[in-house]
């Protein structure tokens, strides 16, 4: 018999992380591979690292430097997660997604999730930033979906709609950020698979063939606990390799991580402009 999260397991670690705060954060934020360097913006940071909270799932990646920020952030109260677990890693789905559950259990209402994707349109170039308006749960049509189990009816209904995963209202927002930046900001479907090999090149022809843009090990997990709960999210992929739809190039995880460099800069901004016009910043 699988054992899940239960409601108490979830409240045990979101009353953990209370008892060291003042301010109760109003944004939820996730940082992937590379792009750690997004927490540094929190101001007055409190910092738990995961292996001395509860129940918290650890990351063992390279990328994801395990730690909890929170502080303000561009005007807003910011629980600013560096670094993610994994399917990959060896851990169930539901055990990945605690951190979206404790998120919503302070009375988070938006989630900002970010991950460092693969290009598989082939009109994305390493650098470039690309926000999700929709996806493709693979992973999540296999069986593997983080709402597997018992129900927890105190936060979501048994079968959650899913015809709008990403809030449209901030997706316009950032589209109008964008443009006043100049930042070249591409729109498209994300694709997960549970990783952690990369793909071959009839994995991204077929992916391309069903309207993936862009391909990751992350983030479609989240988004569907997050939309459980009846929480606001805003995703990006920042792109770290070109796509490989012929197999004349390697893929690494050291690429993924340089594209880094990149990639943090323009997503600062994007979320900076976000934050700064969120209701009821300072």
């Amino acid at each position: 018999m699988d054992m899940f999260i239960t409601l108490h397991d979830i409240d045990v670690t979101t009353d953990f992380i209370k008892k060291t705060l003042k301010v109760m954060p109003r944004i939820g934020l996730v940082l992937g591979s590379g792009l750690g360097g997004l927490a540094d913006a929190v101001k007055n940071p409190i910092i738990l690292e995961y292996k001395n909270i509860p129940n918290w799932p650890l990351s063992t990646i390279q990328g994801h430097k395990g730690r909890l920020v929170i502080g303000d952030l561009f005007g807003v109260p910011a629980m600013v997660m560096q670094g993610r677990t994994h399917y990959y890693e060896g851990y169930p789905m539901d055990q990945i997604t605690l951190p979206i559950r404790v998120m919503q259990r302070m009375g988070i209402g938006t989630i900002i999730l970010t991950n460092a994707a693969g290009a598989i349109n082939p009109d994305y170039i390493p650098g470039d930033v690309m926000v999700l308006t929709d996806h493709i749960a693979l992973i999540g049509m296999a069986g593997l979906n983080p709402l597997r189990g018992p129900n927890l009816d105190e936060i979501g209904p048994r079968f959650p709609d899913m015809s709008r995963p990403y809030d449209r209202e901030w997706i316009e927002k950032v589209r109008e950020i964008a443009k006043q930046k100049g930042i070249q900001l591409h729109e498209g479907v994300y694709v997960c698979l549970s990783g952690p090999s990369f793909e071959s090149p009839a994995d991204l022809r077929f992916l391309r063939l069903i309207g993936a843009d862009a391909v990751g090990m992350s983030t479609v997990p989240e988004t569907i606990v997050a939309r459980h709960g009846h929480t606001r999210v805003l995703a990006f992929s920042g792109i770290s390799n070109k796509a490989n739809l012929d197999g004349n190039t390697e893929t690494t995880h050291e690429e993924v991580l340089a594209a880094g460099d990149l990639i943090v800069p323009k997503l600062t901004a994007l979320i900076e402009g976000f934050l700064r016009s969120f209701p009821g910043s300072s």
